[in-house]
């Protein structure tokens, strides 16, 4: 603004009432939160969810946005997010909507975040948005701790696994080499297989380390891509156990985000663009472009999500009878419910599911390992006793 009384005024019309002005220069972003290093600080689910809750409480009250994002300035104590509050303040103040303030932000706000922060802003349901919103990130934030809670163990197991692998191939191995070469027996299969292992590892180890770390910095940044993103959600839907859980945990997502934008009278149309931002895996949201054009051909919903890949028959049956009996809105409900406690099944089944996988991996290992030793070991015995 030009003047104190221009900015009196524009303080008035967003329905604060303020008790003083002054002039100011403008907010410097590198000096809010820890300055630079303030980029780097870690935003743990916890700090999220309670923005998000304040947020949502003061919105309720009947506190305007602008006064809302300029208290949570002063009571976020996280210094990267007290830094995002303020350019978010910045945006809103120059006219920008709360979705692109929040999008540019990325790296703290994901994209369903600001996604989901649009469907309410569009549908003029912010509040049901953000309630639904905090349930969400409460809820994927336990099932990624019940994940790794379940993955702990077999993870340990196969770093384990691997050291000892490279003990018996560099330590184990040699001596037994040296024995079964100089008493010119024929060696069975899995000893040859492991010698090979063995001289190929010892004569390339520098190459197979740069290689290893090579290709796991390049496919963290494949990943990063749209093609990269889009084939690593496509193989982690495609797993055996884990790829259920992401499968109904975006069609819970699904059924939550669509019956709000139902209820808040959004077109199906709409919804489809919104909820394509929202799903929270490219590989499904990728499935709504061939729902989209089919909608527009004057279909109804249920054929073009039977037609398309990971939507669940059970899923489209619901949706089907919902649209025949007028009451989507219900049955959309009822899917993001059904579907949230089948994630927590899947999640608490997950660990009883890969303890006998894991067995048998261990046994195959060992058995493998335990086959090369013990089989020429034998054969030496055997020739032993018929010299006697």
């Amino acid at each position: 603004v030009e003047s104190q009384d221009m900015a009196y005024q524009s303080l008035v019309d967003k329905g604060l009432i303020p008790t003083k002005v002054k002039l100011g220069g403008a907010i410097k972003k590198t000096e809010v939160g820890g300055g630079f290093m303030a980029r780097f600080q870690q935003i743990k689910p916890q700090d999220l969810i309670l923005f998000t809750k304040q947020l949502k409480t003061m919105l309720n009250a009947g506190v305007p946005v602008l006064q809302t994002l300029k208290v949570l300035e002063e009571q976020t104590e996280n210094p990267r997010l007290k830094a995002a509050v303020v350019d978010i303040i910045n945006d809103v103040t120059t006219g920008s909507t709360l979705f692109r303030a929040f999008s540019r932000h990325k790296s703290i706000f994901s994209r369903l975040y600001c996604n989901m922060v649009r469907a309410g802003e569009v549908s003029g349901t912010l509040l049901e948005v953000l309630e639904r919103l905090i349930y969400i990130v409460e809820h994927e934030n336990k099932v990624i701790k019940d994940i790794k809670s379940a993955l702990t163990y077999p993870i340990v197991v196969v770093v384990a696994l691997v050291i000892a692998f490279i003990v018996l191939i560099t330590v184990v191995l040699p001596n037994f080499i040296d024995l079964f070469e100089g008493q010119g027996i024929e060696l069975p299969m899995p000893t040859r297989i492991c010698i090979e292992i063995h001289h190929v590892f010892m004569a390339y180890w520098p190459l197979i380390l740069v290689g290893t770390f090579a290709a796991g910095f390049g496919l963290v940044t494949w990943v990063k891509t749209e093609r990269g993103c889009l084939m690593k959600d496509r193989f982690l839907l495609a797993l055996p156990i884990l790829g259920d859980v992401f499968v109904k945990a975006a069609m819970s997502r699904f059924g939550s985000i669509f019956a709000i934008l139902q209820a808040s009278g959004v077109t199906v149309l709409e919804s489809v663009d919104i909820i394509s931002g929202t799903i929270g895996n490219s590989a499904v949201s990728k499935e709504f472009e061939g729902v989209r054009e089919k909608l527009e051909q004057g279909r109804g919903l249920a054929g073009p999500l039977k037609q398309a890949r990971y939507f669940t028959p059970m899923l489209v049956s619901m949706v089907a009878i919902g649209e025949e009996s007028g009451q989507l809105e219900e049955m959309l409900k009822e899917i993001s419910v059904h579907y949230d406690y089948e994630v927590d099944y899947s999640v608490s089944k997950m660990s009883e599911l890969l303890g006998p996988m894991l067995v048998a991996c261990l046994a195959g290992v060992v058995g493998f390992f335990g086959l090369a030793i013990m089989l020429p070991m034998i054969d030496l015995m055997t020739n032993a006793m018929s010299g006697m």
